[in-house]
């Protein structure tokens, strides 16, 4: 609800106007003293001048407080339909009050509040008071202006007063009782100034003053019921410490988790593969022995034909010389495929040994992260 006390001060100030426009006889055309009437009018005019600052000063206050009031509705409307947290929507959420001077304060807010936010919620927070309090309205209100006007108003009048007196005692030159009667008039023109000018000054800093207060109490209330509903409606709660930690430690589990996982794939890997080894190792062997059983059952046949061919043909130990070449060629082939076979066989145990120096590494590796998390953990939990 809009605070229109400072209204007042307009009524008022015609009022007075057209109070001092009478008693120095402006409608009447009987100006009984034009420089009475110029000091009233200068005063009045600047009175007039320093009413219109503050009036503009107050309906802008006015405005923004009334901003900060139709938020509250919005708040208890959302909060109502929902009935949780409204933090989320206000995070992010730009042009909240639709005025610079209160977006902007809370933008600010806003970028403090976000610079605490992580994946594990808020890890600490700001107070909405230290951005949208009563320095803001202060400020807006011009409160360093308008707080003085009261005692402007009265200092005019004292001033006035004294003007007054000054010209109606310049005024006044008699020696007797003659010409003391004939400068009564300018006297008494001179104690009307003073008169009127204090009596307006004075009227001026009541009104004003209590428009003046009443308008920063009810603005003053308006804050208050804007940050009594944030705080119940929309500022975030931040996570607490045993929440950090239950936080942390589940991280460390699940990075521990992930590690120890990634050991046994490498170790199921080696496995497999001294497994695939054995295999090759064995089907070599029983070639081997097919092999070599096929070439002694040759050289048992080729031994029986030479010894046949001795006794029948003499001339027959070139075919036998040439069935033992075969056979020699065939034991070099076979040495050879032999020594393929292990040079193979050290290859994929060096591989093998590889294997398990870099499982050992990262095993190692694993377990120092490891230790000197916890480590860092149990030095925050000391402190």
């Amino acid at each position: 609800m809009k605070n229109r006390m400072y209204y007042l001060l307009l009524p008022v100030y015609l009022f007075v106007v057209g109070f001092v426009l009478i008693v120095n006889g402006v409608f009447t055309g009987q100006v009984t003293s034009v420089s009475n009437l110029v000091i009233n009018l200068t005063f009045l005019l600047l009175i007039g001048i320093l009413f219109l600052i503050s009036f503009f000063s107050f309906h802008r206050l006015n405005l923004l407080t009334d901003k900060l009031l139709d938020e509250v509705d919005r708040i208890d409307k959302a909060y109502g339909q929902g009935n949780h947290n409204l933090w989320e929507v206000y995070r992010s959420k730009s042009k909240i009050f639709e005025d610079d001077v209160l977006d902007e304060a809370f933008g600010r807010y806003q970028k403090k509040m976000n610079s605490y936010q992580t994946r594990h919620g808020l890890i600490g927070s700001c107070e909405i008071e230290d951005y949208l309090n009563e320095d803001l309205l202060n400020q807006v209100g011009m409160n360093y202006y308008n707080s003085t006007i009261s005692g402007t108003m009265t200092g005019l009048g004292i001033l006035g007063t004294f003007i007054g007196l000054s010209i109606g005692l310049g005024s006044f030159n008699g020696n007797d009782i003659f010409t003391i009667s004939d400068n009564v008039g300018p006297l008494l023109d001179g104690m009307k100034v003073a008169f009127h000018t204090s009596v307006y000054g004075i009227l001026f800093s009541l009104v004003f003053q209590f428009a003046y207060r009443s308008l920063m109490a009810d603005a003053y209330d308006k804050l208050q019921e804007f940050l009594d509903a944030f705080r119940e409606c929309v500022e975030p709660a931040v996570s607490s410490t045993d929440d950090n930690t239950r936080a942390m430690l589940v991280y460390q589990a699940n990075m521990a988790n992930s590690m120890k996982q990634m050991a046994e794939l490498l170790k199921g890997e080696a496995r497999d593969q001294a497994e695939s080894l054995d295999r090759m190792a064995q089907r070599f062997a029983d070639r081997l022995e097919q092999n070599l059983a096929a070439d002694f059952d040759r050289l048992g046949l080729a031994l029986q034909k030479a010894y046949s061919a001795q006794e029948i043909y003499a001339d027959n130990y070139q075919s036998m010389a040439e069935t033992t070449r075969e056979l020699l060629q065939a034991n070099r082939a076979l040495q050879k495929a032999v020594e393929g076979t292990m040079e193979r066989q050290e290859a994929m145990a060096l591989q093998l040994k590889e294997q398990a120096e870099r499982i050992d590494a990262t095993c190692n590796t694993i377990n120092e992260e490891i230790s000197n998390q916890l480590y860092t953990y149990a030095q925050t939990l000391e402190k």
